[in-house]
């Protein structure tokens, strides 16, 4: 069933990053260190066996917030005591008085467990100089935060190399395989399933030898790491295709994996490379993983970086520049999987006129009432307003069933100023306003005064009018687009939940597309602010009309 070239060629790697067999046995270690969800039972056995001599603390890596009263709450960089991980998805930990399940997809566990890092440094300070039995265990002569700083590089060193092993398992393991079988899989379907992981494997490798050059293997404290991902910042950003891929992938290999044929042929891959007991999905998951775990590292190596130290101020700058890749490639894949409500809002709405709204925009800034009076009537008219990036489109509701709307037109942001205009007596259409906000078009063809019902509504839509026009330049100055195939795929997903003949009136829960102006605490179907929370196990999908909540988001 899977083709082989004779013997494997392992030389190129080894030379720079040590044995093939070595990396084996350390890829089994981090996974034990790192507790990955979908790892195998030995890592499991691990992490209850390491329970079972005693507390087990995780860093959280990502809030969790719940209403459940089964579930933990918790924030981002709390430290959780792990009480029970027999269940591979859903641990059961303890945060101070509090207790209860929580996906361990959301954690790790610490770099050191043998005692709180900082019940290690409280200990130290509280230390007579030179007396404490603390430092000793820690090394001899060596005081512990350059221990504890020389743990966390060997570490970021150590799960780097996994992680090549990882990916070049995967680009010599699979997808070479897969290209063998034209019979089985096509270019399209091998591109879906596996994005731009081929890329990812070469930035990685060169990024390593990078890493390699500044490690000091004599004197891990004083390696100087920081620049390496200063010098690399831009190049992480090839982590955003493959991140919002993953769920295509997901969706393509959880089709395939329904043919026998298409599950033994992935198990023969996975013997034949002798890669881990993880399943496909599972190995597919990890850069997703990762590109979130740099800033995790970086956070722990600064804790750990005194200020005088060569490195400090390079660490520093690397910990924000990784935290701001990871933001972008978390934006985007929002904006992705905004898309397609999107186009749902549209198919929602009556009598739509001209082009879709996913030509020219892609993200839902602000919404709700306005009173309209425009040229040459100076006539007041209420309508519902959606500002979307680039444009603003407004509609009628209907006089009888308020939850349909009619479509009655758009602006575009591109070319209008906005103008604050105080209440009286306006010049331009000679009538009297209160809490009023003008849209003006280059030379005064167009005048529009939008009226707000109160003081604190016309500061909002000031406020977004602000965010739009800073989210068009950063889309710009990033280079976001969003692909015709998306477009198309959206609009066609969005025409067939509306068959032809339905009434599209829009359900009660539509209030909470005007109500909701921020981004839920946690979507029912995914998780909050991270890339990584793909790895989330799985909950009950939400109404459409309920996500859509996140589409409008105010930012403060």
């Amino acid at each position: 069933m899977v083709i082989t070239d004779g013997p494997q060629d392992k030389s190129g790697l080894g030379d720079e990053v040590g044995s093939e067999d070595d990396l084996y046995n350390e890829f089994r270690s981090s996974a034990n260190r790192f507790g990955h969800p979908g790892g195998g039972g030995g890592e499991q056995l691990a992490i209850n066996e390491l329970i079972s001599d005693g507390s087990v603390c995780a860093e959280a890596l990502w809030d969790h917030v719940t209403m459940d009263d089964q579930e933990l709450g918790f924030k981002a960089g709390d430290v959780i005591e792990v009480v029970d991980a027999t269940n591979k998805e859903w641990w059961w930990g303890r945060v101070l008085d509090s207790e209860g399940w929580f996906p361990a997809s959301f954690v790790r566990l610490r770099v050191n467990q043998d005692e709180p890092m900082d019940d290690y440094l409280a200990q130290l300070e509280g230390a007579p100089e030179g007396g404490a039995g603390v430092c000793r265990s820690l090394g001899p002569g060596l005081p512990c935060k350059e221990q504890m700083r020389a743990n966390v590089i060997n570490e970021i060193m150590s799960t780097e190399r996994d992680y090549i092993k990882h990916l070049k398992d995967i680009c010599e393991g699979y997808i070479k395989q897969c290209r063998k079988r034209t019979d089985m899989f096509n270019e399209e379907q091998l591109r879906t399933i596996f994005g731009n992981i081929d890329e990812l494997y070469r930035f990685q490798k060169k990024f390593l030898k990078a890493l390699e050059k500044k490690f000091n293997k004599e004197q891990p404290h004083l390696s100087e790491i920081g620049s390496c991902f200063l010098e690399n910042q831009t190049e992480f950003q090839i982590y955003s295709e493959y991140c919002n891929n993953h769920p295509n992938a997901c969706v393509q290999l959880s089709k395939l994996m329904k043919i026998k044929k298409y599950v033994f042929f992935f198990e023969a891959c996975r013997l034949l490379q002798k890669m881990i007991d993880i399943s496909l999905d599972g190995f597919l998951l990890t850069p997703v993983q990762k590109i979130c775990k740099y800033p995790l590292q970086l956070a722990e190596l600064l804790k750990y970086t005194n200020p005088q130290h060569r490195d400090y101020k390079d660490v520093e700058a690397a910990l924000n520049a990784m935290k701001n890749v990871a933001r972008l490639i978390n934006e985007r894949k929002r904006r992705l999987e905004n898309i397609d409500k999107i186009a749902q809002w549209q198919s929602s709405i009556e009598d739509w006129e001209g082009e879709d709204i996913l030509s020219r925009s892609s993200d839902l800034i602000f919404s709700g009432d306005l009173t309209k009076i425009s040229q040459p009537q100076a006539k007041g008219q209420q309508r519902m307003f959606f500002l979307f990036d680039h444009q603003l489109v407004f509609c009628k509701k209907d006089l009888l069933r308020r939850d349909i709307l009619y479509y009655k037109g758009r602006l575009d942001m591109d070319d209008m100023e906005v103008v604050d205009v105080e209440d009286g007596k306006d010049k331009d259409l000679n009538v009297s306003v209160k809490n009023a906000v003008k849209l003006v078009s280059p030379g005064k063809d167009e005048i529009h005064l939008l009226c707000a019902k109160k003081p604190e509504l016309k500061q909002r839509w000031l406020r977004a009018f602000r965010d739009e026009r800073e989210q068009v330049q950063h889309d710009l100055d990033t280079g976001f687009s969003i692909t015709d195939v998306q477009k198309k795929q959206a609009m066609q997903n969005a025409s067939k939940s509306h068959p032809a003949g339905k009434p599209k009136a829009v359900t009660r829960p539509y209030y909470d597309l005007l109500l909701r102006q921020k981004h839920p605490a946690l979507p029912a179907s995914l998780p909050q602010q991270q890339v990584i929370m793909l790895a989330e196990p799985k909950r009950k999908t939400s109404n459409f009309w309920h996500n859509i909540g996140r589409l409008t988001p105010f930012k403060k």
